[in-house]
């Protein structure tokens, strides 16, 4: 097991999606973790009200994300946006705003292992996981999005400094 493994191990995890390919993928993808999917809104504001996680996958369309993350916040728990249609500059400020840790492409989910195993060790160290996100993104952002995502960058890195 590696070192971004053993930061997983163990962790209660709350996936969120209305695609069950994709919960199936995730909780594949994270089988160092104790996995809980919900495939709905209320099944998933019922996991939250009711149970403690480390972290939650949350997808921004199909079911209601941004209210998710809202209860998410209020309970503590770390959130990452997943996304294939919500996929823009200003949704990804909008999860930065809502207090998510990360914002992830649907096509960027393989991914996943390590990007919350970052996520866990920047917050160790009391330092940003979005500067991470800034560079990861960059090269993505700016082919989809060309100059549009300049602007929305620069907002999001003078919000995390």
């Amino acid at each position: 097991m590696g070192t971004k493994e053993v930061l997983l191990k163990g962790k209660k995890i709350l996936i969120v999606d209305d695609e069950p390919d994709v919960l199936d993928t995730l909780q594949d993808l994270l089988s160092m973790c104790e996995v809980v999917k919900a495939g709905s809104f209320e099944e998933a504001k019922k996991h939250l009200e009711t149970q403690r996680f480390d972290m939650a996958i949350l997808d921004i369309m199909g079911v209601d994300g941004y209210e998710l993350l809202e209860l998410s916040v209020a309970k503590k728990v770390t959130a990452v946006m997943l996304t294939a249609h919500a996929l823009s500059p200003e949704d990804t400020i909008k999860s930065f705003r809502g207090g998510a840790a990360f914002y992830v492409p649907k096509d960027k989910m393989s991914e996943m292992p390590a990007i919350l195993a970052n996520i866990l060790e920047a917050k160790n160290k009391g330092k940003s996981t979005w500067m991470p996100f800034v560079g990861w993104a960059e090269a993505y952002y700016n082919a989809k999005f060309g100059p549009k995502w300049e602007k929305s960058k620069k907002e999001l890195e003078e919000k995390i400094k």
